[in-house]
């Protein structure tokens, strides 16, 4: 006989799907919003139809948005001849931090992961080399993570850039081996982009 009622469970379920979330603190998340009186849950409800009616991704840089192209794309200010390529839009918003950098982003979406499913056709980068081809690109920055898929997907990427003539440079490693952009500070990010090396 079940004690825990069905909608209990399911949320239980439903939220240990997040990444970083298990079971417990899924539990714990599920009895908080059942307690909570202020209607936390049906605005938590709204939000995330909100994030899946209205937000997509940017046909150019592939960013998150809710205007396509992205504001960042169609910002006459930005330095559109350098693009500087992440992995996720996570990057992007660390990057913007900082506050130093004013060209253009590509995110990939990903990294070369095999042993997780990610190849070469599930990352942005054949739209990344179009783009490159198709426009006024005078440099590529590799702003991938510096863990092994990182540079594993830089490496990747170099190779397939390098016939394109562009200037390809990579962030400085002021970042910590093994560590992620969204968790950089914006000093270490600055130095980073600062201390870009050509590739």
């Amino acid at each position: 006989m079940q004690t825990t009622p069905a909608p209990v469970t399911r949320l239980i379920e439903e939220l240990s799907e997040l990444p970083g979330i298990g079971r417990k603190t899924a539990a714990r998340l599920t009895f908080f919003l059942l307690r909570d009186q202020l209607d936390l849950a049906e605005r938590l409800a709204e939000a995330l139809r909100a994030l899946k009616e209205r937000t997509r991704f940017c046909s150019v840089c592939y960013n998150i948005t809710e205007e396509d192209p992205c504001p960042i794309c169609t910002d006459p200010g930005r330095d559109h001849n350098t693009i500087c390529v992440v992995e996720e839009p996570l990057d992007v918003l660390a990057v913007e931090q900082a506050g130093v950098y004013q060209g253009v982003y590509h995110v990939l979406h990903g990294v070369l992961a095999p042993s997780e499913g990610m190849f070469v056709e599930n990352l942005r980068i054949g739209e990344l080399l179009a783009r490159i081809r198709g426009g006024d690109v005078s440099e590529v920055i590799l702003a991938t993570n510096p863990t092994s898929e990182g540079d594993w997907t830089a490496s990747y990427l170099l190779t397939r850039l390098r016939p394109l003539g562009v200037r390809i440079t990579q962030l400085g490693r002021g970042l910590p081996v093994g560590g992620d952009l969204e968790y950089a500070d914006a000093v270490t990010l600055m130095r980073a982009l600062e201390g870009r090396k050509e590739i």
